[in-house]
């Protein structure tokens, strides 16, 4: 089902993928406080499994012979994580007729379902030699078709 449009260039979808997180040892401060840039992992972990669920991984582009790299994200801190929390990263597609990936996420713990972060990235799409692709790519374009995007 798509969503209502954003601007005219995107719109939400209901590609949603929600991977379960143990906050780990490595990740806190000797507060107990998870540490800000660890937020960006977790979006990472989301990506990654979004991937793996809708067939959209980080090989599939490199079998292409593309690479995703992040121009930008941001991380929106609601609360705090602490060593032990066990948390669900959701990760939405946002559907863009630009040459562009985009996700948001949304950080939730699971013991009193708040919501923890919230965060959005956007991945351009280059050529193993490194040039800028800008115009989606056929192979993005069939995926987008079969998840009733285009």
């Amino acid at each position: 089902m798509k969503r209502k449009r954003l601007a005219g260039f995107e719109s939400k979808t209901d590609l949603i993928n929600r991977t379960n997180i143990k906050v780990r040892f490595s990740e806190v401060d000797s507060l107990r406080i998870v540490w800000h840039g660890n937020y960006i992992k977790y979006f990472e972990d989301g990506r990654e499994a979004f991937g793996k669920q809708y067939g959209l991984g980080y090989l599939d582009f490199y079998e292409q012979k593309l690479v995703t790299p992040v121009v930008d994200i941001a991380v929106h801190y609601k609360s705090q994580l602490v060593y032990g929390d066990e948390i669900v990263v959701e990760t939405e597609f946002v559907n863009s007729e630009a040459a562009k990936i985009i996700f948001e996420y949304r950080i939730i713990r699971k013991s009193d379902m708040s919501v923890i972060a919230t965060g959005r990235s956007v991945q351009v799409f280059l050529s193993t030699d490194g040039e800028l692709i800008l115009t989606n790519p056929d192979f993005f374009v069939d995926w987008k078709k079969k998840q009733g995007l285009v």
